[in-house]
């Protein structure tokens, strides 16, 4: 077979996060605020899950509305153009439409036309989803420069009586921008998916349920078999975020933070007693005041961790995300 002169792209040797954005929802709501219809109280929320208060957005403002805000952030620290951009990747459970998709709509917002743009349905990993193909990108020249955000308004999918998974949630966007670097930002990804537990987390009925009326089923919301997801997380999930230490070539003592998806504070606690993380390893914890936003809680925690600690700067972070699906998605970068 006589093989044409085909051309293949070509990218840079690495990848790295410039700069991080962020924006929470309006409103702060208490445990108190949504303690009566769960029938429960202030302190049983902070013991199961470390929530105090949550963020969560006002009606009228969207998932898209905090991704444009966090985006614009992330653009202008990193100190390029919006123009600059190739790719726009949403990773998100909270575009209110089927299709078009959220990333279409922001990058446009941001000036960011005529960039690729998809949306990334990962639940709670999709941000690392969303880092591992952005790195993917770079090193292959499909792109230059890649925004990545997570957004969510979960506030519109949850049954206030719910007592799964409703009083955990909150509302917010987190955006980074990647792109080309002279030195390895971020370590080759540890990504999956457990499809035997597919519906421990996820939505109560579908939307022809919903269309057709059947039953008494009303507006899908989320529902979570807490024990299910508490196990499979904590154990299983120790395992991967050992796993990408080791595709980064690095141990745990070589952290300078650990940033997990912001989903119960007893998780977190669990997770860095399996990696036996040292002291000096600050640990993202997000969740006490803005609550479980899926796909934005690491970029949330990482752009709160730099705001309270700006001394993390040029350190190693390792970030792991797991959820609905189950998937999960893990890797070690190098903080902007």
């Amino acid at each position: 077979m006589t093989h044409v002169n085909l051309k293949q792209s070509e990218g840079a040797k690495y990848s790295r996060i410039y700069a991080m954005g962020a924006a929470r929802g309006d409103l702060t709501v208490t445990n108190d605020d949504i303690a009566g219809p769960i029938e429960s109280s202030d302190e049983w929320i902070r013991q199961r899950t470390g929530v105090i208060t949550r963020k969560r957005a006002s009606e009228g403002i969207t998932a898209a509305d905090l991704a444009t805000q966090a985006a614009n952030e992330a653009i202008s620290k990193a100190g390029i153009k919006p123009e600059e951009i190739d790719v726009v990747l949403i990773s998100t459970i909270s575009n209110s439409v089927q299709t078009p998709s959220m990333a279409a709509l922001v990058a446009d917002r941001i000036g960011a036309n005529p960039a690729a743009a998809y949306d990334i349905s990962a639940a709670c990993a999709g941000y690392t989803y969303g880092i591992a193909q952005a790195d993917s990108f770079v090193r292959s020249g499909l792109a230059k420069y890649v925004l990545v955000i997570g957004a969510e308004k979960l506030s519109e999918i949850i049954e206030p009586t719910d007592r799964t998974i409703s009083f955990l949630l909150g509302d917010g966007a987190g955006a980074a921008v990647i792109g080309p670097s002279d030195f390895p930002g971020i370590s080759k990804s540890v990504w999956g998916s457990d499809g035997s537990k597919w519906d421990a987390v996820g939505m109560d009925h579908t939307l022809i349920e919903y269309r057709d009326g059947h039953g008494d089923v009303a507006w899908p919301t989320l529902r979570q078999e807490g024990q299910t997801v508490f196990r499979w997380a904590v154990w299983e999930m120790a395992k991967v975020a050992q796993k990408a230490l080791e595709e980064a070539g690095i141990t745990s003592d070589q952290l300078a933070a650990f940033i997990p998806h912001q989903a119960n504070m007893r998780i977190i606690d669990e997770f860095a007693k399996q990696l036996k993380l040292p002291e000096s390893v600050i640990i993202a914890r997000d969740i006490e005041t803005t609550g479980n936003t899926s796909a934005a809680s690491i970029p949330l925690a990482t752009h709160r961790l730099l705001e309270e600690h700006p001394e993390l700067s040029g350190g190693l972070a390792l970030e792991i995300g797991f959820g609905a699906g189950l998937v999960y998605g893990a890797q070690v970068v190098v903080l902007p």
